[in-house]
């Protein structure tokens, strides 16, 4: 008896030109009315006939393989909903809804049923806490389920980083050694994985593992895949590549619908290229439609038989133009996502990183997305911390912003900038769409990298938020000249909440204050009641206190770190019965820290409106664990 791989061989033999894949199931899903936050694949064993119904249009419109609505049927995507113990039980729903697909349009045997197969949705090792045995343990349970089934392939789909398919792919050769194996990665906008990982690097690895098929999907569109494709065939041209992009780069539109921006039409366009330049598997993903296949089939029914591949440019004369009846996105109320929910009175969670002594973004990006599927709602990006030399803020902001999704908060210090180049430095900050700015004096350089660096300034942190909120958000420079347009700046202001001058630290505060400061953050916090009586104090002399405050939170890793913090590092102190219990937990000091650092949030919601983590030594899975911990869940905080 054939093997699954040889029946395959012998499928292709029927199609030497291409094969047409289906397109996107979660934006069909959606269409339907069913919120994202829901479990797409839950589905299956739901509303069967809807998962059907749109299998079935993909065929109608051309489609010669059919996945699965599987894409988030293992255990860790599930456990979101509570479905964990349901693994096999949804993945088997998938497979038999797409038998009944193809029987049903009456394509036995020339449409084949192809399990899917999506990330974990959680980071491995060393990134987060999953193990690299737990997560292919993860793959093995959902892949021996689709097997089991009775699929005719496997494909491992929208892979983040190389680690993680390879986890896949290894689970998939242990659990089917004769099944065929898709194996497709997703890049980000500057064509490398979310950890850095080039095409050619991914298509080296994946020949090298011997992978039946791969290639790249989701990504930022159709442009994007056609250079990736290339790219990957720069340096093996032999083998079966796999492209299905997105349709264009979403946007979210009042309502909170999604929009993609690249029409049937423009798909049709990039079937030809793909297949001229290589690929022998082509359909869509994130936004596509049974229209997008349909406009495919069609524009690659008078494609010639027989070799064409060569280098060819998409038809910039027929990129897609933003409809005229197209509802276009409305501007925000509020400066920042973060204005927004502050002023909604949300507990916010915002979490300190800083930026890298180099110039590779991507260890930190994947770091964020930790951070933002963990729960938070902004990334503070330090500028210099310590005065220790690292690339500047703003680039990481904005790749943070554009990359991850993720609101960020601009540490802005007045040291070492005179006024031409702190409102220049402003506007650039401005010009990438960084909107929450947080003004500090900044870390003297006597103290880093360059002693004897400029460490002079012409303002003073009060100065500059008055500067950027009576003057550049009102449409003026510092000397009175008019802008092109004001700023929306969201401008935070430092403040120690266990000051050793009280009096001091009061009358800076109502100095912010009145300079137009829109939120606090705060010095680490180890006694919520005292900083909460120093708040009490300043309400009585100056009245309430009337923006928020996001309290500091610095989880304590060990003895030794926490000793330094309290003798060394200026507003910090750090009680004695705390000392003890990281002395008494001896080497597992860093779960105590964790306890003690819970515990703290939960008193600081009593009176502040966010909190500000602070991680020891980037061990930001430390944030993620403790965002996990104390989240409360959006609809519990309305």
């Amino acid at each position: 008896m054939a093997t699954r791989r040889e029946a395959f061989a012998r499928w292709l033999e029927r199609h030497p030109r291409y094969v047409l894949l289906d397109g996107a199931m979660g934006t069909m899903i959606h269409a339907r009315g069913f919120s994202f936050e829901q479990s797409f694949d839950a589905l299956n064993l739901k509303h069967p006939e809807i998962i059907q119904e749109i299998q079935q249009a993909y065929i109608d419109a051309g489609a010669q393989i059919l996945l699965t609505n599987t894409f988030g049927a293992n255990r860790y995507r599930l456990a979101e909903h509570g479905l964990e113990d349901q693994v096999e039980e949804i993945n088997r729903a998938g497979v038999a809804i797409a038998r009944r697909a193809v029987q049903a349009a009456g394509r036995e045997g020339d449409v084949l049923v192809a399990g899917d197969i999506g990330p974990l949705g959680v980071h491995l090792e060393p990134f987060g806490r999953v193990t690299l045995e737990e997560a292919r343990a993860a793959f093995r349970e959902q892949i021996q389920a689709l097997v089991a089934a009775g699929v005719d392939l496997l494909v491992i789909e929208t892979m983040v980083s190389l680690e993680e398919a390879h986890q896949a792919f290894l689970a998939a050769r242990e659990v089917a050694p004769d099944h065929p194996v898709v194996v497709s990665m997703t890049y980000t906008r500057d064509d490398r994985t979310l950890v850095g990982e080039t095409p050619e690097q991914v298509a080296r690895a994946f020949q090298e593992w011997g992978v039946d098929v791969f290639g790249a999907n989701c990504s930022s569109g159709p442009a994007q895949l056609l250079r990736v494709l290339k790219a990957m065939r720069q340096v093996v041209p032999e083998a079966l590549y796999w492209i299905k992009p997105n349709a264009g780069w979403p946007e979210r539109l009042p309502g909170g619908r999604i929009f993609y921006p690249a029409t049937p039409a423009y798909f049709g366009d990039f079937a030809r290229l793909y297949v001229r330049n290589g690929a022998r598997f082509i359909g869509g993903c994130c936004g596509t439609t049974p229209e997008h296949i349909r406009a495919m089939r069609q524009a690659l029914e008078g494609l010639p038989e027989g070799p064409q591949i060569r280098v060819e440019e998409p038809p910039a004369t027929r990129r897609p133009r933003p409809s005229k009846t197209s509802p276009t996105p409305t501007e925000d109320d509020y400066p920042s996502e973060l204005a927004r929910k502050l002023a909604m009175g949300q507990f916010v969670f915002t979490v300190e990183m800083s930026p890298p002594r180099g110039a590779s973004l991507h260890k930190l990006l994947v770091h964020a997305m930790t951070l933002r599927d963990a729960g938070a709602d902004a990334i503070n990006v330090a500028d210099s911390p310590m005065a220790r030399m690292r690339m500047s803020p703003w680039a990481v902001s904005y790749r943070i912003q554009q990359d991850v999704g993720l609101d960020t908060i601009l540490h802005f210090p007045t040291r070492g900038r005179n006024l031409l180049r702190v409102q220049g430095d402003l506007l650039a900050a401005h010009a990438l769409d960084i909107r929450n700015i947080f003004v500090v004096m900044g870390d003297p350089t006597s103290i880093g990298d360059y002693p004897d660096a400029l460490d002079a300034y012409d303002v003073v942190p009060s100065g500059l938020i008055e500067l950027i909120k009576q003057r550049f958000n009102q449409g003026v420079d510092y000397a009175g000249n008019p802008l092109d347009e004001p700023t929306r700046f969201f401008v935070g202001c430092a403040l120690n909440l266990m000051p050793q001058n009280p009096k001091r630290e009061m009358r800076v505060l109502n100095k912010k204050v009145r300079a137009g400061a829109d939120f606090a953050l705060t010095q680490p916090v180890y006694e919520p009641e005292k900083a909460r009586a120093f708040l009490e104090a300043y309400a009585e002399k100056y009245g309430p206190l009337p923006i928020p405050v996001v309290a500091g939170v610095l989880p304590l890793y060990s003895v030794r770190h926490a000793r330094f913090l309290h003798n060394e590092v200026p507003g910090i102190v750090i009680p004695e019965k705390m000392m003890d219990l990281l002395e008494r937990a001896g080497d597992q000091a860093w779960r105590e820290g964790l306890r003690i650092a819970e515990e703290l949030i939960h008193a600081l919601r009593e009176w502040a409106q966010g909190v500000y983590l602070m991680i020891p030594f980037r061990k930001y899975w430390l944030a993620a664990e403790l965002l996990e911990r104390v989240r409360v869940p959006e609809a519990s905080r309305r």
